[in-house]
């Protein structure tokens, strides 16, 4: 937390020997830093709130009683988040996915968005918002943005989640979800391009002169 000077994480092998060492701070940190991605994602896979802070708090145990284990062939992060999926995956395999769009809402914003920074690498989407509206605009098209990744398969929004939201390497996502880079490719492709296509329309008519 405090400790760690601009707020960001030692390298792993620090992270690791403090883990195993019982280091309360470093895995303070650790909460601090990642549990918000944490329960985005599992939120694309679970029915609930509820249900992802389950799956991240179990995943969180897991990394206490699996981290002596660890052997660093990928990087802590993709590991802890490795075992998020799966944890979620099983969750959601045991919950109905069959709900209407309200219980994919938090506050009128669909989970795998709510709170999170606008979708990075789309700053022509920026451009084309008129400045005197600004913020309240903003705030408009992260909602539009979280509709539209809940419309999303599950497969695209993972990817698209983890690439746009929480900003990882397409290796990172390789890794993390066990997927090729192909495949990865591919679901971002098509998760982007249904986003821009659902925003479309938004923009034209926000240009459109009244």
């Amino acid at each position: 937390m405090g400790s760690f000077e601009g707020g960001g994480l030692p390298p792993d092998d620090v992270v690791v020997t403090a883990l195993r060492a019982g280091d309360e701070t470093m895995f303070a940190a650790l909460l601090d830093t990642w549990s918000g991605g944490m329960l985005r994602v599992a939120r694309s896979y679970v029915s609930t709130d509820h249900s992802a802070e389950e799956v991240v708090q179990d995943t969180w145990l897991a990394v206490i009683g699996g981290i002596d284990a660890f052997e660093g062939r990928s990087s802590l992060k993709t590991w802890i988040y490795r075992i998020l999926v799966n944890a979620a995956k099983k969750r959601g395999v045991r919950e109905s996915r069959t709900l209407p769009w309200s219980a994919l809402e938090h506050d009128g914003v669909p989970v795998a968005f709510d709170g999170a920074a606008p979708l990075r690498g789309w700053k022509e989407f920026s451009a084309a918002w008129p400045t005197p509206e600004g913020e309240a605009l903003a705030s408009e098209v992260r909602g539009l943005i979280g509709e539209a990744l809940a419309r999303l398969p599950p497969r695209q929004r993972i990817v698209i989640t983890l690439r746009d939201v929480e900003g990882c390497t397409s290796d990172e996502v390789c890794d993390i979800l066990e997927i090729s880079a192909a495949n990865q490719r591919v679901l971002l492709h098509r998760a982007r391009t249904a986003v821009r296509g659902w925003l479309a329309g938004y923009f034209e008519s926000v240009k459109q002169p009244e």
